[in-house]
C-alpha cells in the first residue's frame, strides 16, 4: 500500500509536478528527491521540500519506493526508460512503482509498462485531467491505465493527489481517454475564439456575448475557464498551446490508425500549430484567440 510511509521521488517539477510533490508533502508524505532537466527548479523545491535535487532520474528511483513521472513528452519519457541509459530509472527499478503523469501516446504506456516489469517493478499512468490549482490542492482527475492491483496499491496516494480517481483499464487505455479529453477540450477553445472574434469584429460586447454563452448551447467548461482571458488577452500559461498542438495530434494519429476523418480537430490542430510558428507555443491554449480576432497581432504578443 502506499502509505505516508513510503518514499516519494519525482522526476519533472514544473508547475504540474511541483504541485504534486508540495500536495503530497503537505498530507504527510516523504518527498525523498525530485529531479527536473531544469535544475534550478529542482534545486528550489528541494531546498523547500527538505529532499535531494537529484542529479539524474537513477538517483531519484534511488531513493524512493514510489517515483512519480511529470515530463512533457514521449521523447523525454522514452529517454528516461531507456533500458541503455545508466542515469535513468530502469538502474533501479525493481520493486519500484512508478506513476506516471505525463499525456503521451498509449503504445509507450504499454512499453513502459512491459520495462518495468522486465526489472522486477511496477507502472502506472495516471493522466491528470486538470491544471495547476487542481494539482495544488490535490482536486485532480485522475484516470489510470495499468494492473488492477497495481492501481489499487497506488489508491491511497492517488486519493491524495485527486478528489477523482478512476480506473479506465489496462496500460494504455487511460492515455487513449486522456487524448480524447484533451481533443475535445482543444477544439472547444478554437470555437470558443472564433465565437468571440466573430463577436468583437459585429460590435457585440463580448462580457454580455460571454454571459449569454453560459446560458445557452455554447456553455463549456473552456468558456469558464478561457473566456476572460481571451477577452482580457491575458494568456499566462496553465496549459500551453504547444501541449495542446501535442495532444490533438495524439488523439489525429489514433484516428488515423483506425481509419477514421476528424477534421474539425485537424483544423484546431492547425490553429495550435501556427502559434508555434509564430513562438508563441508556450502562452495558454487561450492564445489561440490572437489568431481570430480583427484588431490583434499575433506576433505582437508577450513571450
Amino acid at each position: 500500500m502506499a502509505s505516508t510511509e513510503a518514499r516519494i521521488g519525482f522526476v519533472g517539477v514544473g508547475r504540474m509536478g511541483a504541485n504534486m510533490a508540495r500536495r503530497l508533502k503537505e498530507r504527510g508524505y516523504r518527498i525523498t528527491a525530485v529531479q527536473d532537466r531544469h535544475t534550478d527548479a529542482s534545486e528550489s523545491l528541494a531546498q523547500e521540500l527538505d529532499s535531494e535535487a537529484a542529479p539524474s532520474p537513477a538517483r531519484v528511483a534511488e531513493l524512493s519506493d514510489i517515483v512519480i513521472t511529470v515530463v512533457s513528452d514521449d521523447a523525454a519519457m522514452r529517454d528516461i526508460y531507456a533500458e541503455q541509459n545508466r542515469a535513468g530509472l530502469m538502474t533501479h527499478a525493481n520493486d519500484r512503482l512508478f506513476i506516471n503523469c505525463a499525456t503521451l501516446t498509449p503504445a509507450l504506456h504499454i512499453d513502459i509498462e512491459k520495462g518495468v516489469e522486465r526489472h522486477g517493478g511496477s507502472s502506472l499512468e495516471a493522466c491528470m485531467a486538470s491544471s495547476i490549482t487542481q494539482a495544488r490542492q490535490g482536486t485532480l482527475y485522475l484516470m489510470c491505465g495499468g494492473k488492477q492491483e497495481v492501481f489499487n496499491r497506488a489508491r491511497p496516494l492517488l486519493d491524495t493527489l485527486g478528489t477523482r480517481v478512476r480506473h479506465i483499464g489496462p496500460a494504455g487505455e487511460a492515455a487513449k481517454v486522456k487524448a480524447l479529453v484533451n481533443m475535445v477540450m482543444n477544439g472547444n477553445t478554437a470555437a470558443l475564439a472564433e465565437g468571440l472574434g466573430l463577436g468583437a469584429a459585429l460590435g457585440i460586447d463580448l462580457t454580455l456575448l460571454r454571459e449569454v454563452f453560459s446560458q445557452t448551447g455554447a456553455a463549456s467548461r473552456v468558456l469558464e475557464t478561457d473566456g476572460e482571458d481571451m477577452q482580457l488577452r491575458a494568456h499566462d500559461c496553465y496549459f500551453s498551446a504547444t501541449h495542446a498542438a501535442k495532444d490533438s495530434a495524439i488523439a489525429l494519429d489514433l484516428a488515423q490508425n483506425v481509419g477514421l476523418s476528424l477534421p474539425v480537430a485537424l483544423a484546431t490542430l492547425g490553429q495550435y500549430r501556427r502559434l508555434m510558428q509564430l513562438e508563441k507555443g508556450d502562452l495558454d491554449k487561450s492564445a489561440v484567440a490572437e489568431l481570430t480576432f480583427l484588431d490583434r497581432t499575433p506576433s505582437r504578443l508577450p513571450t
